[in-house]
């Protein structure tokens, strides 16, 4: 009997073309956004690929010249010198370098530095070389395959099953079926898996070939692991929101009413309760503004010239390694005196910028536990994660990034402090800078505990379907 009513169930989707229409929807959303995401991706890996480039020419260049002994082209150029080549000249960049499937779900990638300077400067001005977006882009969200899974495919499900058994009693059709030998239940399950296997089925066909036309290696076990989770995700989001609408449908009421029935919960869903939480979140857990901290520098930087000498002859005496074997540090060297006045300011500045970090951190961990308030907030996060573009990954690029930085200065500072002219050698001993992936488990089980989240309300939607089609007005 299974048989007959998913022929049923054809005969009525091709006969009045929706499934051709969501089919349509679906195959030119997905293409716009997976060629959306590509290019941002492209954007910033070209990005990548020109600053290291531009790292490797100007390190050369300076390298040539001392390895030449060749006068500097100016005094505040000189590669001879290690506080100009360690704090201007001769830093490297750090960089997040994206993933296969970054391109899926852009994520954070497009409000974050995806690279930036790594000197001997503080790290609060770490950020300002780095690559430049129209701020009127990072005001819109990215229009991505995940995009399309989380915001669009629910509607289109919607569309698919608003009427899954109203129509039916609203054509008189329900009462000629049920005199066939099949239940209700069983009627409406085999309807709604039906329509559930089609749409899912497109949409993961077409992820699937996305994952293709990025080059994503699916015969790499990592790749392969990425692309089952992915699919995992979408089969589960898919599964609630057809559960959604078959218990909606249960309720009796006509087609018209289970529409703004539906179109509520997709808003409540997908808009309200993620926009209450990101309201939340930031209440509970403010950040400081950029503007707080160009505030709080300029305090801290306001009055160095008055206190140069001092400055010095304290950062002296707490580092006497830095002292020149024999000698007295000489107090009107101004390079080294604004050196430590910046180390100064950086002590001053850590305060909040700690803060700010613990604050995000924050931000990020109650986003975690909330998230289950909305299947559309774990799908999101989930897909995210998943295409290594979330804050979680983000994070671990800015550790890397730190400890980089420790190795740079622990190399430079002793040079600068002993006033040391670079040999080509040396710049061949500068730190290189090598990103280091954050542990596959984390996502693992981050992805694993969204799968659950969706796992859950699904089953009690479905459930609670099925209890409600006993009471079914099968007429009026």
């Amino acid at each position: 009997m299974v048989v007959q009513i998913i022929k049923h169930e054809w005969r009525n989707l091709t006969a009045d073309r929706t499934l051709w229409w969501v089919t349509f929807i679906l195959v030119v959303t997905i293409g716009y956004g997976v060629y959306n995401g590509t290019s941002w991706i492209a954007f910033l890996e070209e990005s990548i690929e020109n600053a290291l480039q531009e790292e490797h020419d100007r390190l050369a260049k300076y390298q040539l010249i001392v390895a030449n002994d060749l006068p500097p082209e100016r005094r505040s150029r000189s590669p001879y010198s290690a506080r100009y080549m360690g704090r201007n000249f001769g830093v490297r960049y750090a960089y997040l370098p994206p993933t296969p499937l970054a391109s899926l779900s852009i994520g954070q990638s497009d409000l974050y530095a995806s690279y930036f300077k790594v000197s001997t400067r503080s790290t609060t001005r770490q950020k300002r070389h780095s690559e430049h977006e129209n701020p009127n882009h990072l005001l819109e969200r990215p229009f991505d395959l995940a995009f399309v899974t989380v915001y669009l495919f629910p509607l289109l499900i919607l569309a698919l099953s608003y009427n899954l058994i109203s129509s039916e009693r609203e054509q008189g059709t329900m009462a000629m079926v049920l005199s066939q030998p099949v239940s209700l239940r069983k009627f409406v399950v085999a309807k709604v898996g039906f329509r559930a296997f089609i749409t899912t089925v497109l949409v993961v066909g077409l992820s699937f070939l996305a994952f293709l036309l990025n080059g994503v290696n699916l015969l790499d076990a990592s790749a392969s692991k990425q692309l089952l989770m992915w699919i995992g995700i979408v089969v589960l989001y898919s599964a609630f929101w057809f559960s959604l609408a078959m218990a909606v449908n249960a309720l009796g009421q006509n087609s018209a009413t289970n529409a703004i029935i539906l179109a509520g919960m997709w808003l409540a869903f997908v808009v309200l309760v993620p926009s209450a939480v990101s309201l939340l979140v930031r209440t509970l857990y403010p950040v400081s503004t950029q503007v707080e901290f160009i505030v709080a520098r300029r305090e801290a930087t306001v009055d160095d010239r008055d206190r140069e000498a001092q400055t010095l002859s304290m950062y002296f005496e707490d580092h006497p390694e830095f002292v020149p074997e024999g000698q007295e540090p000489d107090f009107e060297r101004f390079d080294t005196l604004q050196y430590a006045a910046e180390m100064e300011v950086e002590q001053t500045m850590r305060p909040l910028l700690d803060q700010y970090r613990e604050q995000l951190l924050r931000q990020q961990a109650q986003v975690n536990r909330l998230r289950f308030l909305s299947p559309a907030i774990v799908t999101q996060e989930a897909l995210t994660e998943i295409a290594g573009t979330g804050l979680a990954r983000y994070n671990h690029f800015l550790s890397v990034a730190e400890t980089f930085h420790k190795e740079w200065r622990a190399y430079f500072e002793p040079k600068i402090f002993a006033f040391y002219k670079l040999t080509g050698k040396d710049y061949d001993e500068f730190p290189r800078y090598s990103y280091v992936e954050e542990p596959e488990g984390r996502v693992v089980d981050y992805v694993f505990n969204s799968l659950v989240g969706l796992i859950v309300p699904t089953l009690a939607i479905f459930a609670i379907g099925l209890l409600k089609l006993r009471r079914y007005p099968l007429s009026g």
